[in-house]
């Protein structure tokens, strides 16, 4: 914890200095108002002390020099018997609470701890506000394939319990949208959710910020800190890209999952956490394992709900609803009047593969709301690669056509020219390795191509 005192009396501040001395909390002292607004830029304090009665600067003005640099800060005003009206005027302008002199050390530590405890308070209540407001739950995750079904249907059963769960898929596929929504059904709702991005923080730092580290542990540990598994105690421990940890923390991790207990950075003792574990990765772990890069035993700890998030290529026909969602989305952003995507555009990101899968989906859309100045996306605002893709028409049946031969000609007609396409696509137009895929002859490729004016696949192999 880090605390500020502001006072011009060099004796009260050596007597506050020394009262209020504790393990683990840091004390900055400044005898004059400049010195203490400066010193408070330069880092985040979790409380202050402040004279009223400064010699150079108000302490009314001095409070709310300090607020807005700081606003949540809880600002203590220290008044001499004859200011009680301007202390009075201070709470009223947002200061914490304030204590007249003379006054006992166990009264000011009193007023401190309460301080800390309220403010830990009301940024958990914030926190939980946020976090409810953005309703994480089953419903915010789009989808109705069958892969998703099944996939929501695994979730629903997850968040029953507190069991591991390991949620595998490529990336940008919402997987920490999935354990998002797992964390906010299930009994620890009103706890944190942890995120730890393994593969984003330096390994030498990764242990650290973990499990915390002791004062005098490294250089540079000036006192005690706690690590993100002890944040996310009662909680959930979300660690995305597992599949990136170090070796050494595995087995670290290993004991977490097994003993429900871990050990700060330096420390000798053993610390209990009550920490329901959510991993994800789009590697395959079970290659990792064989080239000896991840630990068998942890990734058994881990995979006790095994969840598997799909490609968006496995289910296509959520496009439509994903795309809509996004146009909503930005298009209140942004202030945009955009409602809907045309056809053709539709058309053209059905045929697509989507190898960012979601996420890629979602900045295409952002991409085309920014740039449209009409209420319907057009292919005139498609971004790469999409905006160079070929594509079909997907067949138009009027509703005054009753003939069944020739709507299913236009069917086959569709589904030909769409799957030749995909084919010369996923082999980079070589006819042979495109005809086996297709199942057909080499011959009949080359005369489907000429067929359906397929430009550039004839020359090339």
């Amino acid at each position: 914890m880090d605390l500020l005192i502001i006072d011009d009396e060099e004796n009260l501040l050596k007597l506050l200095s020394l009262n209020l001395k504790k393990e683990g909390r840091n004390i900055v002292s400044c005898q004059d108002a400049a010195t203490g607004l400066a010193e408070f830029k330069k880092q985040t304090y979790d409380i202050v002390l402040c004279d009223i009665g400064l010699p150079d600067m108000d302490g009314l003005e001095l409070l709310t020099r300090l607020q807005e640099i700081h606003s949540s800060c809880p600002i203590i005003m220290i008044t001499a018997h004859g200011s009680i009206e301007t202390a009075l005027t201070a709470m009223k302008r947002g200061a914490y609470d304030y204590i007249q002199k003379p006054f006992e050390p166990e009264e000011i530590e009193f007023v401190i701890e309460r301080a800390l405890r309220e403010t830990k308070l009301q940024a958990d209540y914030d926190r939980l506000k946020r976090e409810i407001s953005a309703e994480y739950n089953f419903s915010n995750i789009l989808g109705s394939a069958p892969s998703m079904k099944k996939l929501f249907e695994r979730m629903k059963k997850a968040a029953s319990t507190k069991s591991t769960v390991l949620i595998t898929g490529e990336s940008g596929t919402g997987k920490e949208l999935i354990a998002k929504a797992i964390h906010f059904n299930s009994e620890r709702k009103s706890k944190a959710f942890v995120i730890v991005d393994c593969g984003a923080i330096p390994s030498n730092l990764l242990e650290s910020e973990l499990f915390g580290h002791i004062k005098g542990a490294f250089t540079g540990a000036n006192s005690d800190k706690k690590g993100l598994c002890e944040e996310a105690d009662q909680g959930t421990l979300f660690l995305d890209e597992i599949g990136e940890l170090p070796l050494d923390l595995q087995t670290k991790l290993l004991r977490l999952l097994q003993e429900n207990t871990i050990r700060r950075v330096g420390d000798t003792k053993a610390i209990r956490l009550d920490i329901r574990i959510i991993a994800a990765t789009n590697r395959k772990l079970e290659e990792e394992i064989a080239e000896k890069r991840f630990r068998e035993d942890l990734f058994y700890r881990l995979n006790v709900v095994p969840l598997r998030s799909p490609p968006l290529r496995e289910r296509k026909e959520d496009i439509p609803l994903l795309a809509q969602h996004f146009i909503k989305k930005y298009a209140k952003e942004y202030k945009r009047n955009v409602e809907k995507i045309s056809p053709a555009v539709l058309n053209r990101l059905m045929s697509f593969e989507w190898p960012g899968n979601i996420r890629q989906l979602e900045n295409v859309i952002e991409q085309m709301l920014v740039m449209s100045e009409s209420k319907v996306l057009e292919l005139d605002v498609l971004p790469p690669p999409l905006s160079s893709a070929q594509s079909i028409d997907i067949p138009q049946i009027p509703e005054t056509e009753w003939d069944l031969k020739q709507a299913l000609a236009k069917v086959q007609s569709y589904t030909e020219e769409y799957m030749i396409r995909r084919a010369m696509e996923k082999t980079k137009n070589n006819k042979t390795k495109a005809a086996e895929l297709l199942g057909i002859s080499r011959r009949s490729l080359i005369y489907k191509t000429q067929e359906y004016k397929i430009e550039d696949i004839a020359e090339a192999d």
